[in-house]
């Protein structure tokens, strides 16, 4: 089935909080989808339409000193394994640039293997920072530079 990436709207929340366990299993997300993340960047907050809704999204934004800063990304259950999460990240990388852009970064636990497995697979240095979330609270952080 055909997608369209699009600039998320804020209208768009509420129905990918409805269907978040299509999108994040059992892990309770929800706090992190926040409302002025899409309101105060909509070129960088995506989502990938098509005729069944939503099939996935990411949230980011770029940083003044020019990281493309990805806060979550997520296909819907039945869209995973189609490439779909690589073509989000590949517009977002394209609408960071030209936002002025040079990296991309993004994070997750340190127990997150498929994230670290897919961030590997799109070319990220794969570093885990210590206290990263506080004392006690490494997380795994991902860089890129975008070409």
């Amino acid at each position: 089935m055909p997608t369209t990436i699009t600039p998320a709207h804020i209208t768009d929340l509420p129905r990918l909080l409805a269907d978040h366990p299509r999108y994040w299993g059992d892990r309770d997300l929800r706090a992190l989808h926040l409302r002025a993340l899409v309101q105060e960047f909509p070129d960088t907050c995506l989502t990938a339409r098509a005729e069944d809704g939503i099939r996935g999204y990411l949230i980011g934004f770029v940083t003044p000193v020019g990281t493309g800063y990805v806060h979550l990304v997520a296909v819907r259950d039945d869209a995973r394994g189609t490439g779909l999460g690589r073509e989000l990240y590949a517009a977002f990388g394209e609408a960071a640039r030209a936002q002025g852009a040079v990296r991309l970064k993004a994070i997750t636990s340190t127990g997150n293997a498929g994230s670290i497995a897919f961030h590997r697979s799109l070319g990220f240095d794969v570093s885990v920072v210590d206290d990263y979330n506080g004392p006690g609270e490494p997380m795994v952080v991902f860089t890129r530079t975008l070409a």
